[in-house]
Formats: C-alpha cells, sequence, structure tokens
C-alpha cells in the first residue's frame, strides 16, 4: 500500500471513529479533501485498481452520511 492510499484511509478512518461532535466536522472535511485528492491524482494516470476506486466512491457517500447525522445532531442540541 502506497502513502497516498494509506494518507486517505487513515483520515476516513479517523473520521469515522470520532466520537467528539465538536471535531467530527474537521475529521469529515480532512477525510473527504485527502479522499477527492486520491480520486484526482487517480484519474490524472489512470491507475489504480477498481477495487480502490470503488471504495473511495464508497468513502465519500459514507462521509456524506456522516456529516449529515452530525449535522442533524448538532441541531437537536
Amino acid at each position: 500500500m502506497n502513502i497516498e492510499k494509506e494518507h486517505w484511509i487513515d483520515l476516513y478512518r479517523a473520521a469515522l471513529l470520532e466520537l467528539d461532535p465538536e471535531k467530527l466536522h474537521q475529521r469529515i472535511a480532512e477525510a473527504n479533501n485527502a479522499i477527492r485528492m486520491r480520486v484526482e491524482l487517480l484519474s490524472m494516470d489512470s491507475g489504480g485498481t477498481p477495487e480502490e476506486r470503488q471504495a473511495l466512491s464508497d468513502a465519500l457517500r459514507a462521509l456524506e452520511t456522516l456529516r449529515t447525522m452530525g449535522s442533524d445532531r448538532n441541531s437537536r442540541s
């Protein structure tokens, strides 16, 4: 596994595991940015495996769901 791939995965996991609502938004943004940078890198050189491209897509959807749930939770507080 290369560094760029490890980077987005680490940030994604950190966002998924963040319990502090005040830190959640930042974790999601960091992961989202890293994933989008990875997608852009892969699109420039037609790299990556189909599995990684699918994982990136799935991760973006999961982060959006997490962001929405976090926003809903904050609005109820």
